[in-house]
């Protein structure tokens, strides 16, 4: 049985099509620069491939081309659509409207359209892909939407209000929203599942370090707490946004500048961050250039470092204790020296790193703490395409 997974943004599509069987990646790809001109990506899973320049004025043709690269040449892996029984479609925002994986009808895509000021990056895109999907996919196909925020629905009122009027919450619904919630929650799963236990026994903080990052606070299997606010810029420090920030701030440099709230919004996303720091988006790049000598650099680096160790501490102070750290996303699978510093120095609260295995370890579910570490500190690979087919499957009863 086949399942087509799909995470559409402004100027793209990303596919998988996953054999849930065995649950393995049949083919991939990625339709880039839509509404630009045209790039697809497309990769079997035995290798053959190809990339070629297309004309993708919108997300339809993006989406036909897609049925194509599956169907028809030298990398098709299906014979017909047909052989698909579901879609899983990725959504960034669900606010409070939506708390649960939800079956594709005109009424919901409206409905996701109507939140884009809550996330206009993110949700008018989606809605516009989601229109085009129910054009191109056979009507007898299902589809079904999973949503970022939906995990952190758990969160009590304290965890999620701000302290405004409370006006501009029943108004404006202003409040934590929390992203990444179906990384977390298949990473949390996943640790559960590995050590034996029952996911309600354990209290757990998730890291997904990349270019965006956010860290949930997982008490029983439910969100409590996460770092990411009313939109994705809330938090730690990350590639290119600023992370939490004093509002005082915000406004004084938006007079000293004299920007607009647009331009203050793109100043925070888009030049902020690591980049906005240090000189550099990637943390790669960031590594880079400590080598070299840039303080800079290494200050960006201190500020990321130094704000994961104090939502660790935090959240195992909302949540009582705490039984597991989990590293997720491309930086928390992949970079030791990241880990190693956070875990530094946090033996007060049972975290000690095995520092070979952190350094060895590299994208691959390992546990990476001390034999007498009190709290275990795993690498847990993320896996969200396989959630939204794992949620969309369960959802249709396939």
């Amino acid at each position: 049985m086949k399942i087509l997974v799909i995470n559409a943004g402004s100027s793209s599509l990303k596919y998988q099509l996953i054999e849930m069987e065995n649950e393995e990646v049949i083919a991939k790809g990625n339709c880039e620069r839509i509404g630009i001109d045209g790039i697809i990506s497309h990769t079997a899973f035995d290798g053959r491939g190809f990339k070629e320049e297309c004309s993708f004025p919108t997300h339809t043709e993006a989406f036909e081309r897609v049925v194509k690269a599956l169907t028809e040449g030298k990398a098709a892996v299906i014979g017909a659509m047909d052989e698909i029984k579901a879609v899983g479609h990725r959504v960034v925002q669900g606010a409070e409207v939506f708390s649960k994986t939800t079956k594709v009808t005109e009424e919901v895509i409206q409905k996701i359209d109507d939140l884009r000021e809550l996330a206009p990056v993110h949700n008018h895109p989606h809605a516009l892909a989601l229109w085009a999907c129910k054009k191109v996919i056979p009507e007898n196909v299902p589809q079904a939407v999973v949503f970022d925020t939906a995990f952190h629905q758990t969160m009590p009122a304290k965890a999620y209000m701000f302290g405004m009027p409370y006006e501009c919450y029943e108004k404006y619904h202003v409040r934590r929203y929390g992203f990444h919630g179906t990384s977390h929650r298949f990473v949390s799963a996943s640790l559960a599942k590995n050590l034996g236990k029952n996911i309600e026994d354990l209290k757990i903080v998730s890291c997904h370090l990349g270019n965006g990052s956010s860290i949930t606070a997982i008490d029983g299997g439910k969100s409590v707490d996460t770092s990411m606010g009313f939109t994705p810029l809330d938090g730690i420090l990350m590639g290119t946004r600023s992370g939490s920030v004093d509002p005082s701030a915000v406004t004084f440099i938006m007079k000293k500048m004299g920007y607009g709230p647009s331009e203050m919004d793109d100043y925070l996303n888009k030049k902020s961050g690591l980049l906005g720091v240090g000189g550099f988006s990637d943390n790669r790049d960031i590594g880079a250039a400590i080598e070299r000598g840039n303080k800079n650099a290494r200050l960006a680096a201190e500020i990321l470092r130094y704000g994961i160790k104090k939502y660790i501490g935090a959240y195992t102070a909302v949540m009582n204790g705490l039984d597991a750290v989990i590293f997720t996303g491309g930086i928390g699978e992949n970079d030791n020296e990241v880990r190693g510093d956070v875990c530094s120095d946090m033996s007060y609260l049972g975290i000690e790193i095995d520092t070979d295995l952190n350094l060895k370890t590299r994208g691959t579910l390992t546990k990476i703490s001390s034999a007498s570490s009190r709290v275990e500190v795993w690498v847990v690979p993320t896996n969200e395409e396989l959630l939204i087919a794992r949620d969309t499957k369960e959802l249709f009863k396939l």
